[in-house]
């Protein structure tokens, strides 16, 4: 199929729009970060750098975001473990009371978490868990994995049955076939999970604030928002808070994106 040079142009032109329209408040956000506090900072000069280390420093963001990576890490390695078993179980075996089973997870993915944070805390509190890091990671974790496991169902529903058939006649034991013949094989799939249990649990907001009540686990998004309230009139400072909280999430997909985006064309549609 052939396609008209007015075809391709329009096709360039709302490419262009919609990146416009994309880019330009994340554009915005940098020059204010970047530009003066205040009248007699203007006077200095435009080109304000040190407005990051301000942030970092008045905002206490080396302590949130260390808070954030500890969450992050623990939450991704737990999540992207138990989904790939999960969805190995679920896509390539067959066992009794394994539909059901399957639903029970997809509702960790209809029930918001609006629904269930209050008795959750309570529960956790009657544990002890509140104020702790399994607090804060537990619910994201089951999350995650509920996700993670449809993910990953899908995934190995549409490997080859062949791939499987000739692991098995080679003497391969399901452990093997998962860890060293369908895992290799669903590098973009899982990456692109990766990349995606990282960023909801990075932005998430609304667990650590209820599960941690004194602050003890404080994340990044919560010390955005404390900050927020202390420099209600410091745009530059709240632009570059913002820009440091955001720019972990933006290195990891700068690196994955090749990886992420064959995971959502691939991955995705194996159903």
């Amino acid at each position: 199929m052939r396609v008209s040079s007015a075809e391709r142009a329009m096709n360039y032109a709302v490419l262009i729009l919609v990146g416009i329209t994309v880019l330009w408040p994340l554009g915005t956000i940098l020059v204010k970060a970047f530009g003066p506090q205040s009248v007699a900072a203007s006077r200095e000069g435009a080109f304000h750098p040190e407005n990051f280390v301000t942030a970092w420093v008045d905002g206490r963001f080396s302590q949130y975001m260390g808070t954030s990576v500890m969450v992050a890490l623990f939450v991704v390695s737990v999540a992207t473990l138990v989904s790939i078993l999960a969805g190995y179980a679920f896509g390539t075996m067959r066992f009794r009371g394994s539909t059901p089973l399957f639903y029970l997870f997809l509702l960790g993915i209809m029930v918001p978490t609006e629904a269930i944070i209050v008795p959750l805390f309570f529960d956790l509190r009657t544990f002890g868990l509140t104020d702790t890091l399994w607090g804060v990671a537990l619910p994201q974790i089951a999350q995650s994995t509920a996700f993670g496991t449809y993910w990953m169902r899908a995934y190995f529903r549409g490997v080859n049955v062949s791939v499987i058939e000739a692991a098995r006649i080679d003497g391969a034991k399901p452990r093997q076939i998962l860890w060293s013949v369908l895992v290799p094989m669903g590098r973009p799939a899982i990456t692109t999970m990766v990349v995606l249990f990282f960023m909801w649990t990075w932005n998430e907001f609304l667990i650590p604030l209820v599960m941690s009540p004194t602050g003890a686990f404080r994340t990044a998004p919560l010390g955005l928002a404390l900050f927020q309230g202390q420099y209600t009139q410091g745009v530059a400072l709240l632009a570059a808070g913002a820009v440091l909280v955001a720019l972990p999430i933006v290195v990891l997909y700068f690196f994955l994106q090749r990886h992420f985006i064959r995971g959502m064309l691939e991955g995705a549609v194996k159903e």
